[in-house]
């Protein structure tokens, strides 16, 4: 167990707590929690993934966005008992790579500057991960700079006016084309980045 009951903090009266068994990153995780905890806190205070951040707590901004069997899902809005002794993966930011071996899309965003303060760039990498998963398995269809900017739009950033992460997100497309390639793939990618950085 990651905490005890009482530990480490206190039972608020009347409210229930209980043991939940959560998959993260691969690995089945334990915590003995209060049974409002969302999954940002336990992810947050009981696992110490801190790459969760959170921001509004309203299910708005995307600071806590995770990934819950491959689709962006606010980490917020979900109380950390639903996912109990469900077959359900969770994956953060930090389970998609690491500083010497990144995810492509996070290589992508580091290569674009995709960033400036860095407290939003968890959700929006996770988010572009599953908006790159949902786009090849739908076939790759042809991408301009607008359908990026929609992916993006469920994240908020305070810093950078967006147009680092939208180039970020274009990188990584045309990334993945390259490792798949395609003639007309690589003329769609051609278009995005050439529309991007204009």
């Amino acid at each position: 167990m990651n905490s005890a009951p009482g530990t480490p903090h206190e039972e608020a009266p009347g409210v229930r707590s209980q043991d939940v068994r959560i998959r993260v990153n691969g690995e089945d995780r334990e915590a003995y929690v209060e049974v409002r905890t969302t999954l940002a806190d336990v992810l947050r205070d009981e696992f110490r993934l801190t790459g969760t951040h959170l921001g509004c707590e309203h299910g708005v901004c995307g600071a806590c966005t995770v990934l819950i069997d491959g689709r962006a899902v606010r980490s917020c809005l979900v109380f950390a008992v639903q996912l109990d002794g469900t077959d359900a993966s969770v994956v953060t930011v930090e389970g998609l790579g690491t500083p010497e071996a990144m995810h492509p899309v996070q290589q992508a965003f580091y290569e674009a500057m995709s960033f400036q303060c860095g407290y939003c760039t968890p959700g929006f990498v996770c988010s572009t991960v599953a908006f790159l998963d949902e786009w090849r398995a739908s076939g790759r269809p042809a991408l301009d700079e607008r359908d990026l900017r929609v992916a993006l739009s469920g994240n908020l950033c305070r810093c950078t006016g967006y147009q680092s992460i939208v180039d970020g997100l274009a990188l990584a497309v045309e990334r993945i084309i390259g490792d798949e390639t395609t003639t007309d793939a690589a003329i769609t990618t051609a278009t995005i980045i050439t529309t991007t950085t204009e």
